[in-house]
């Protein structure tokens, strides 16, 4: 069975305690020496990592985390440069180099899921990346060698999927079953690895308890607000169930996750043979606990801390594995996020000025209605989809009911406390979209065969009065904010503090692994950072 043979190496990766996490030597700082074209690339995405939690617990950090950001090449103003900040518009942008204007993708909800089956019976919805348009940096290397493969994995299937596009890889994620699946997009049935895998790996979190990796004084944040889990659940311990079946549905929400979806990489690496050369392939993993984790505890919470803490570890174990495996002198490696998160607003009091609010956004939403109705139209043509009036083209539809509906939207909403911003989306190509990074990033979102009507933007901090988790998808700082950080020999290691964008990502890594975008991108390689 695979996963027995690397029982020792996966060992690294599934730690319990900072004693028995691979610490960095010396000059785990450095990246080795490069003699040749890189065998291997790997590209990490942390789901809600927000730029600067980097620096807010790089004290504590002894592993990965630690490693990359000493010894890569770290850019520090570097963010998604579109409005609706999701995981699917986020994960299609870094490795395509193209907003979601150009990708298609522009919401959670209009991402992967469609009626694709998936395979082993596994429960949850089909997926595919039939809605995603044109090509990723994996296209573009197997154009240039068709030895080239692929291997994605995640938690979620968006964040499997998306970052290799349309290409048929090996691209795997999680299911509500417990198990890791794919779908027909990919392949008829599992191969033995995967089942492999999902046989044995609850055993290694049967009967875990998830408490502070470090001593209780190093967490600043107190453990009792009620604002954290929906006042449920909001207090270490979290225990795991004893069985294996049971606890593999348990992972979701405890760091325990990243581990899993790390060990199905590694175990998968070597099954597949990624790596080995002379071709560049490429592994992707994206982590989502932290994205779990922020929604239900908050960026402010202890649980956050101590999950960024725990990846940091996982992540190191990851990689002493992956150099274990293969060659570490021809392996390079990504690092981003696909958005970050806004702190919940009852703990931003001081933090914002103004003090952000909950706000009600009704209003604004039946006023935009009523004038469909008069004009004897579907009301629910209109339809506020994270920060955007959309109004589908359905039967009776005019030009003149559309623009009386945006319109009355747009002046309720001005009126409604906790509003920054309401305007016609047509109107936003007027401003200065180098100083106005708002309306820029709301015209980054959609391609023309998307009716968006008009936008809203809440002040900083604010939430919508219906959310009850911690909350990102806006196009402010808060959330558009993420690390971009390059490691191994062809990157000239430092802090960059020039504004970038995650569609600088992949014509970045175009650019080192010396092949040629097979379309026009949005962002440009980073050549700063190149040597």
């Amino acid at each position: 069975m695979i996963l027995s043979r690397f029982v020792p190496l996966l060992g690294l990766l599934f730690c319990a305690t900072p004693a028995s996490s691979p610490v960095p030597s010396a000059d785990a700082g450095a990246p080795p020496p490069q003699a040749a074209k890189p065998t291997l690339l790997v590209f990490i995405t942390v789901d809600q990592m927000r730029a600067d939690y980097l620096d807010k617990w790089k004290s504590q950090f002894t592993g990965g985390l630690k490693r990359l950001v000493d010894g890569g090449a770290l850019f520090t103003n570097a963010h998604q440069d579109h409005a609706i900040t999701e995981t699917a518009p986020g994960h299609a942008s870094t490795m395509s180099g193209r907003f979601p204007r150009s990708t298609g993708i522009s919401r959670n909800l209009a991402g992967v899921n469609d009626s694709t089956p998936l395979l082993a019976d596994a429960a949850g919805l089909g997926a595919s990346p039939a809605r995603f348009r044109g090509t990723t940096l994996t296209d573009w290397l197997t154009t240039a060698d068709a030895r080239t493969h692929a291997l994605s994995v995640s938690y979620k299937d968006r964040g499997a999927i998306l970052p290799i596009g349309r290409s048929k890889q090996d691209v795997y994620w999680y299911s509500p079953s417990g198990i890791f699946t794919t779908s027909k997009w990919y392949r008829d049935t599992l191969p033995a690895w995967v089942t492999n895998y999902n046989a044995t790996y609850g055993e290694r979190y049967a009967g875990r308890v998830w408490t502070p990796l470090l001593p209780l004084s190093a967490y600043p944040e107190p453990d009792s607000v009620p604002v954290e889990g929906n006042g449920r659940f909001f207090q270490f311990p979290y225990a795991l169930s004893a069985s294996p079946d049971t606890v593999r549905r348990q992972l979701p929400n405890t760091p325990f996750l990243d581990e899993a979806t790390a060990g199905l990489a590694l175990v998968g690496l070597e099954a597949l043979g990624i790596g080995k050369g002379p071709e560049t392939d490429v592994l992707a993993v994206s982590f989502s606990a932290t994205d779990l984790i922020g929604h239900r505890w908050g960026p402010d919470s202890r649980e956050l801390h101590d999950q960024i803490l725990r990846l940091d570890r996982t992540i190191g174990g990851f990689l002493d594995s992956l150099y274990k495996l293969r060659d570490s002198a021809r392996i390079i490696i990504a690092l981003t996020a696909d958005h970050g998160v806004t702190p919940f607003p009852e703990l931003s009091q001081t933090r914002y000025n103004p003090p952000p609010l909950r706000v009600n956004l009704r209003p604004a939403m039946a006023a935009a209605r009523a004038v469909l109705f008069a004009g004897k139209v579907d009301t629910l043509a209109a339809q506020l989809e994270s920060g955007s009036l959309v109004i589908d083209r359905v039967s009776g539809l005019t030009p003149a009911l559309i623009n009386a509906s945006a319109d009355s939207f747009v002046a309720v909403a001005r009126r409604i406390p906790g509003v920054a911003r309401a305007e016609r989306f047509s109107e936003l190509s007027r401003h200065d979209l180098g100083k106005d990074a708002i309306a820029r990033r709301w015209l980054n979102m959609y391609g023309p065969d998307v009716p968006a009507e008009a936008i809203v933007v809440l002040t900083p901090g604010s939430y919508r009065v219906e959310f009850t988790i911690a909350m990102h998808g806006s196009p402010l700082d808060d959330d558009s904010h993420v690390p971009i950080l390059f490691y191994g020999a062809p990157f000239k290691p430092g802090r960059y503090p020039a504004f970038v964008r995650t569609v600088d990502i992949a014509p970045t890594l175009a650019q080192v692994l010396g092949v040629t975008p097979t379309e026009p991108l949005d962002g440009r390689a980073l050549t700063a950072a190149i040597k």
